[in-house]
């Protein structure tokens, strides 16, 4: 953790939502002027998507029918840590990015599904922010959770993480089939690495569906943010002002003492009023740290 260059960490597994997350936390960092250093988990995974696939082979034919993007053997964790404790240290760091797509890559003249060359964060970022799958993992002697001075964790129930990463999926023109193999094939690594890391986050954000999720395997549609609800746990409430919460986000309870449930139509709302006072927070405390 780091007073004078704060680093905001936000968790999600593949489907979670973290993008629509990452999008409001941009809208707040613009209306308040404040000067991200964007950082994409997948820009931290060990191999190319042409390596991967031929790691996964090999993983099968050896008997190992866990090996995902989820664990540690296909990710630079040491990397990633590193990043933070230098960014702690000093605001600079080593970062690549990630070509997703054919409309990527075809801005970059290379390939989907490769990687852009590792690059010098610019200089006098206000913060960085990291949006992918291990921004609180801890595993073997490295703890990137401990560098992020603030950690979010953002978690549909299960069934609903899956309905949105098949159809995320099968729009990038995977099979259903396919799909369901690497959830399968992930779920070990699912449950040891990315499960533990929302005990470890200040704030979480979980969308419960309101209708029928059952078999998520042939749901014909994802569920609305208006078929939700969305729970908000805070590890710590003290200091949270839970009556002007509550007064802002209409028809919304506490369920327990540390957890707010609000209309998931409020999502966006609901961020904006808890983060952005948290942003304050760490600016503040950057500026007075700068001028002492």
């Amino acid at each position: 953790m780091s007073v004078r260059h704060p680093i905001i960490a936000i968790t999600g597994s593949s489907g979670a939502g973290t993008t629509s997350v990452m999008r409001t936390f941009a809208q707040i960092f613009r209306r308040e002027g404040v000067t991200a250093a964007f950082v994409e988990g997948d820009s931290f995974h060990r191999y190319d998507r042409a390596e991967m696939t031929r790691r996964l082979a090999e993983a099968s034919a050896r008997g190992n029918h866990h090996f995902s993007h989820f664990g540690p053997e296909a990710n630079l964790f040491a990397e990633l840590e590193t990043l933070f404790r230098r960014y702690g240290e000093s605001g600079r760091g080593l970062v690549r990015d990630y070509l997703h797509d054919a409309a990527d890559a075809e801005r970059h003249g290379r390939a989907p599904g490769t990687f852009m060359p590792w690059r010098e964060l610019p200089e006098d970022t206000d913060l960085l922010f990291y949006e992918g799958l291990h921004g609180a993992v801890v595993h073997d002697g490295i703890d990137i959770a401990s560098h992020a001075d603030l950690r979010i964790g953002v978690v549909p129930v299960i069934n609903l993480e899956w309905i949105q990463k098949l159809h995320r999926d099968k729009e990038r023109g995977y099979t259903a089939e396919g799909v369901t193999r690497t959830i399968l094939r992930r779920m070990h690594d699912y449950v040891h690495y990315i499960v533990p890391q929302f005990s470890r986050t200040h704030i979480n954000f979980q969308r419960v569906p309101i209708v029928d999720t059952s078999n998520p395997f042939v749901a014909r549609h994802v569920p609305t943010l208006d078929e939700s609800l969305l729970v908000i746990r805070f590890a710590d409430p003290r200091g949270v002002d839970f009556p002007y919460l509550l007064s802002m986000l209409h028809d919304s309870s506490m369920s327990r003492a540390n957890t707010l449930v609000c209309p998931g139509g409020k999502m966006d709302l609901a961020m904006q009023l808890i983060l952005t006072p948290l942003i304050w927070r760490l600016m503040e405390r950057r500026d007075r740290a700068r001028k002492g």
